[in-house]
């Protein structure tokens, strides 16, 4: 059964940082590529992040030089940490596959708001 554990958002002042966590289980994490997405009030769950099992990482242009995503294989974690934040990052963020997969199983997300 695959589980996906986020947390580490809370509230952030405009230029500050948070670091997320996904714990995962259920899941041969080593072999995907995975990634972080989010999802704002009234929006589009989008993906912000990604990386390959060999380490290269996209990034969507909105978040490019601001937020990093790394990986612990062994810990079977994904991580994201986000500097220079916004108040456009307000967002429940959740972590995933990549792709994602016909019927994706989700966490309950973690909350990041931005204070402007």
């Amino acid at each position: 059964q695959v589980q996906l554990v986020e947390s580490g958002g809370g509230l952030a002042q405009t230029g500050g940082s948070l670091s997320l966590s996904c714990v995962t289980s259920g899941i041969v994490f080593r072999i995907f590529p995975m990634g972080w997405y989010r999802q704002a009030p009234g929006k589009e769950r989008e993906l912000v992040a990604s990386q390959t099992t060999g380490g290269t990482t996209n990034y969507a242009d909105s978040v490019k030089g601001r937020f990093t995503i790394s990986r612990d294989n062994a810990k079977e974690t994904l991580f994201l940490q986000m500097n220079n934040l916004k108040p456009e990052d307000t967002a429940v963020y959740y972590c995933n596959r990549v792709p994602l997969t016909r019927t994706p199983t989700w966490g309950q997300g973690t909350q990041v708001t931005v204070s402007s």
